[in-house]
């Protein structure tokens, strides 16, 4: 067995095969559970649908526009994600800055109950790339504390059952939206200005706040370094410089974020899209579209729970490459069928793989790291799912404006899948015996 020093990075580290503290890592997960809803309603389906539907000019142009915001978020978190992570390295207090981005995300998020059909365009635009900027950002911090309360074999499942828990969020949340605000519509709630979706915005606000905090109160935080915040960005900055010259050696590390780069783009696209190409090419209506969002979550929920434990028997890399396979078979009949049936079954089938390619890429990114820069190198794992985030939503938005097609621009993300597995087949996983992680127990 692989002895650990007794203290990494403001964390305290022992045995990995230490029993696990299970209660933090319900609270960690309770995250993804938290902010799932921010996902599923406002990024996904009730806020993206209301938004092409009802605020902007038609659905094709509304597209266009929920692409470039898409695109927008995405390279702010891309530029933004490995600074801050970097310097979080260096100032400890995770959970603070943790803190601070979900609670500008909830926010931004309650301020879209504002946005009225057939105006406010550009307000609930802004609205949308603040809270999706802060959101992504805050994971930044949140991932960064897997390698941590985790032992090594145990990263697969945890961050598989932790993706499950988001799923089980995501449904839990939308179901409340079908079942009390829009099927039936509360008759305190004014349907002539949409009060029944816009009131989504505070519920997924609620949510997010009251569901976060079991990781602010439960799991341990990086103790601060004492560094004051300039010096603690300066060291960061530095630190980040010299990790991205050294990049072109760390052949592996680079690969694979390249490769996470281009299938996560694609994953990406298709959770932003998904309910708009439900809608504007099968003509589901709002209570239909929520529906299909909560089909989608139980089938990835089972997914991502019932394949974490794939992850630990074969590894990261296989379930990665499983999955993207499957994905990209299974998007070609959703691009082609004409029955709404056809594009349930089909649809809901290719959920089933989502979950684990995400959760596996978490666990593998975990794996492969120094556990002593893990918020720096999460902030690049970041950076990898957003630097050519725009490039997604753009060339899908592009490509319906220009085929005047819902299916035509949906059929890019097929690509980013085949050439994000195609790179994934030279990624070499490390064992994860030979990592540096720490105890759970003493953190």
């Amino acid at each position: 067995m692989i002895k650990q020093s007794s203290h990494i990075s403001g964390f305290n580290t022992a045995s990995p095969k230490a029993k696990m503290n299970i209660a933090r890592i319900i609270a960690w997960g309770s995250y993804d559970w938290a902010s799932a809803a921010f996902s599923i309603i406002v990024t996904t389906f009730i806020f993206a649908t209301y938004f092409t539907k009802q605020v902007a000019a038609n659905e094709i142009i509304g597209t266009y526009q929920w692409a470039n915001a898409s695109a927008i978020a995405g390279i702010l978190v891309a530029i933004s994600g490995p600074i801050f992570g970097a310097i979080a390295d260096h100032s400890g207090n995770l959970k603070r800055w943790l803190f601070i981005f979900t609670y500008l995300c909830i926010l931004f998020t309650a301020l879209l109950w504002f946005v009225y059909p057939h105006s406010s365009v550009l307000y609930a635009l802004t609205c949308v790339v603040i809270a999706t900027t802060c959101l992504e950002i805050g994971l930044i911090f949140y991932n960064s504390f897997l390698p941590h309360i985790s032992p090594p074999d145990y990263i697969g499942r945890i961050s598989g059952w932790a993706w499950g828990m988001g799923y089980i969020g995501g449904i839990v949340s939308l179901s409340i939206v079908l079942f009390v605000f829009i099927k039936p519509t509360p008759i305190w709630l004014d349907t002539s200005t949409d009060q029944q979706v816009r009131i989504c915005a505070l519920l997924t606000a609620a949510w997010f706040g009251l569901f976060s905090l079991p990781i602010f109160i439960f799991v341990p935080d990086k103790p601060s370094t004492g560094l004051p915040l300039l010096q603690a960005t300066k060291k960061g900055l530095k630190d980040l410089y010299s990790t991205l010259r050294s990049l072109p050696k760390q052949t592996n590390l680079l690969l694979y974020l390249i490769a996470h780069l281009i299938y996560t783009d694609g994953l990406n696209t298709l959770f932003a899209f998904g309910g708009i190409y439900a809608a504007g090419t099968f003509g589901m209506n709002l209570s239909e579209v929520i529906l299909f969002g909560i089909t989608m979550n139980i089938s990835a929920g089972i997914g991502a729970i019932g394949l974490a434990w794939v992850d630990d028997w074969i590894g990261s890399k296989p379930t990665i490459l499983i999955s993207l396979i499957f994905l990209t078979i299974l998007c070609i009949p959703l691009l082609i069928v004409k029955s709404a049936t056809h594009f349930w079954i089909f649809a809901l089938t290719l959920c089933l793989f989502v979950g684990p390619v995400q959760a596996a890429s978490r666990s593998l990114m975990a794996r492969i790291i120094p556990i002593k820069k893990s918020t720096e190198m999460f902030g690049l794992y970041a950076f990898s799912g957003r630097i050519t985030s725009f490039i997604g939503p753009w060339l899908l938005g592009w490509t319906t404006f220009v085929f005047n097609s819902q299916r035509f621009g949906m059929g890019t993300i097929v690509l980013f899948f085949l050439f994000g597995g195609i790179l994934m087949c030279f990624v070499k996983e490390k064992p994860s015996v030979t990592m540096d992680h720490a105890n759970p127990n003493v953190l």
